[in-house]
């Protein structure tokens, strides 16, 4: 072979080793949308990092009305920059599934998990459980509500808040669910008691803890990260809890899908839960314990106790629920 063509082939095998390497590199990356905050998903990103640290993991946190706006731009353009999306907003993983978005994908580790998702076929599975039940401020409020009942009576008379349903999808649910377990009458008895509808469900809990509300409608993990810091704030859980889960997806078309997966499992994996319950939410798995400090039902508990949700239902009644609700507190 003439050294000028040897050059060639040289060069040409060293430019495809280079390309190979590139492609293989980019097969190693991960980019994740979440709205988890970014204590939870620092600390599993780590783990996750120390068990590969060959791969190249990205994420972004957001709320999840704009994780779901920046999807949308990024259909639009063609190209869905996430493998993975995690956030809170049940419905919108189901008008993504119906959208054709997601990859199903049912993890090796699902069958140590509880599913809280009818109908699950794998297009996006829960990672972890929120709660909400009733934040009140332990300076003024001696003896902890019990039942939803009791924020009719007069200790709380123009004291208790409830998020507007419109801003916050976790107040929209817990609204829903509250009214078809105990009909539209207990808002408007809370109405009649003086309660008010606030923002977002973290301005709701500040105003408790600052003592310009007695009781809220209270995010487990947004209430505790505030008695983590100091408030003097407790969170009761009536007979009745509402669960809402955290699911995660893979998107379709990802080209880090073998990637995604791993990050599925380790999310559901005994660590990843692990992590989860320490920060201070419940995982899906019964066999991790959540920390006493937390003062959290324990899964099965929560699960058995938990208002049982019609997601199609409630998607489709969203429009009706909030309107009526917001007639309701505006009275």
């Amino acid at each position: 072979m003439r050294p000028t063509r040897l050059l060639s082939v040289c060069a040409g095998l060293i430019v495809a080793a280079a390309m190979s390497t590139n492609a293989l590199a980019e097969q190693k990356k991960l980019y994740v949308y979440t709205s988890m905050k970014e204590s939870l998903i620092g600390g599993l990103k780590s783990a996750f990092l120390k068990k590969h640290p060959d791969i190249d993991m990205v994420h972004q946190s957001a709320g999840a009305g704009k994780l779901m706006a920046k999807i949308a731009a990024e259909r639009e353009s063609g190209h869905i920059m996430a493998d993975v999306l995690w956030t809170s907003e049940v419905p919108d993983f189901y008008q993504l599934k119906k959208e054709g978005v997601l990859h199903p994908y049912v993890s090796p580790e699902f069958k140590a998990a509880i599913n809280p998702l009818p109908d699950y076929d794998g297009s996006f599975t829960a990672i972890r459980l929120g709660t909400l039940g009733i934040a009140y401020n332990t300076r003024y409020v001696k003896t902890p509500p019990t039942a939803w009942a009791d924020l009719k009576k007069p200790a709380f008379k123009k004291a208790f808040g409830v998020a507007n349903p419109a801003l916050s999808g976790t107040s929209y649910m817990s609204v829903a669910l509250l009214s078809k377990t105990f009909g539209w009458g207990f808002f408007e008895d809370l109405r009649k008691n003086g309660a008010k509808m606030g923002k977002g469900s973290g301005q709701v809990v500040d105003d408790t803890a600052s003592g310009e509300l007695l009781a809220s409608l209270g995010v487990d993990y947004i209430t505790l990260d505030k008695i983590s810091k100091g408030a003097t704030l407790g969170l009761a859980y009536p007979p009745e809890v509402i669960v809402i889960p955290s699911p995660a997806a893979i998107i379709k078309g990802t080209e880090h899908l073998e990637v995604a997966k791993l990050f599925i499992d380790f999310l559901l994996s005994k660590e990843g839960q692990t992590i989860i319950a320490e920060g201070g939410t419940l995982p899906v798995r019964t066999d991790v314990e959540v920390p006493g400090k937390y003062n959290l039902p324990q899964v099965a508990d929560a699960m058995k106790r938990s208002i049982k949700i019609d997601y199609p239902a409630l998607i489709a009644e969203k429009e009706a629920t909030v309107k009526t609700f917001t007639a309701i507190m505006q009275k």
